[in-house]
């Protein structure tokens, strides 16, 4: 496998597909660097001699921006956008698609895995929940005092939602 700017190029391939694996370096660009080093495009890389690859690696030193300063380029950019609050930057900082896909449905890659809100789908699940619910439940039944009122506690689980206030409380009838 020959090195260039410190990278193992994959030798089996020929040499404009080889120089892909360089970050920064695509299919066209490589054609280029190709062309420009008068090199034959059919040869594998690893039958490249010493002063071909010095070559491929002065071209590729003296005209293109590669590996970690792209990199770091682009991480650069991105901040730029985020700290400027654009719209692509709102995206960037929220995680979501940049260039205008939809999100209503797809955009996993982004989004990540769902995340189901306020809905049990398995009947099972939604089953044990219900006896949960009933078997915590606590209805106290009305005091024997006419005109009290009767108090129904709520129960004590995940489900139920946090108010700040009190007991239900209703009066028993009179009679």
């Amino acid at each position: 496998m020959p090195k260039i700017l410190g990278i193992d190029i994959p030798g089996k391939k020929r040499v404009e597909y080889s120089l892909r694996s360089i970050y920064g370096i695509g299919l066209p660009r490589a054609q280029d660097i190709v062309r420009k080093a008068q090199i034959d495009p059919v040869k594998r890389a690893d039958a490249l001699t010493g002063a071909e690859l010095t070559k491929l690696t002065d071209i590729i030193q003296d005209g293109y921006v590669l590996e970690g300063d792209l990199r770091r380029e682009v991480a650069q950019n991105i901040r730029r956008l985020i700290s400027i609050s654009s719209y692509r930057g709102i995206r960037h900082r929220k995680g979501l698609p940049v260039r205008g896909q939809r999100t209503r449905t797809n955009a996993r890659t982004r989004k990540g895995v769902r995340k189901t809100v306020g809905v049990v789908r398995v009947k099972a699940t939604r089953l044990a929940i219900k006896a949960e619910m009933a078997a915590t439940s606590k209805v106290t039944a009305a005091p024997k005092v006419a005109g009290a009122p009767k108090v129904t506690v709520a129960p004590k689980t995940a489900f139920a939602p946090k108010t700040a206030f009190a007991p239900k409380t209703t009066t028993a009838p009179k009679a």
